[in-house]
């Protein structure tokens, strides 16, 4: 069995806590993102990093959902909110750095506040571009490193505290990771605030020119 990782031993801990710790942001701008980023969906739906199951009420009827996540006790609460919404889902305890699907499995990939906590970011970003079909979407909402230099070097500063406390890592420059993991930005959006963004990304044709 592979070493569990420090992230799913971090989300383990807090699993029970999570949701009270985002309440504020949930009912101030998540909610409202969630329900507009997942609006349009159809098909195979694979979800990254499905923690608690926060996504889960706003998918459309009739997708095909599978959801993934590190850590065993976030997917309880998960499969406990899938089953309270009557919401079919597969569910399982998976690592987004080594996914066991096959190639071209997914019409759409839905990543929520995700490659802020992964090891390796880009790996995990290239497996998404391995499993996603040709013609399929990757759909991304992100915190990300702001661009104004003091809040930025601010970020920096502080993410060991952060990530030692909570989990996520403050200062990823995922948009620079998506590229580097050979997929496209369709387009990217600030979303309330500049650290805040909706990224949307495909299988890149010449991905050696987006590096």
């Amino acid at each position: 069995m592979p070493e569990e990782k420090p992230e799913a031993r971090i989300y383990d801990r807090i699993a029970w806590r999570y949701d009270l710790l985002e309440t504020p942001m949930e009912k101030m701008f998540f909610s409202r993102l969630r329900k507009e980023l997942l609006s349009d969906l159809r098909g195979s739906v694979l979800e990254v990093g499905v923690g608690t199951g926060k996504n889960l009420p706003y998918y459309p009827p009739g997708v095909e959902l599978t959801g993934i996540d590190i850590s065993p006790r976030m997917l309880e609460r998960a499969s406990g909110r899938a089953g309270a919404l009557g919401l079919e889902a597969d569910l399982r305890v998976m690592d987004v750095e080594e996914l066991e699907f096959d190639d071209q499995t997914f019409d759409f990939i839905v990543v929520t506040f995700v490659f802020c906590s992964t090891t390796d970011p880009v790996k995990g970003l290239r497996e998404l571009g391995r499993v996603l079909k040709d013609a399929g979407t990757i759909l991304m909402l992100e915190h990300v490193r702001s661009e104004n230099r003091c809040l930025g070097a601010l970020m920096d500063l502080f993410n060991p505290l952060v990530r030692r406390l909570f989990g996520p890592n403050i200062n990823r420059r995922t948009e620079e990771n998506v590229r580097a993991a050979g997929l496209e930005i369709v387009s990217t959006e600030k979303r309330g605030t500049e650290i805040l963004r909706k990224i949307v990304a495909r299988r890149a044709a010449n991905p050696e020119k987006l590096v």
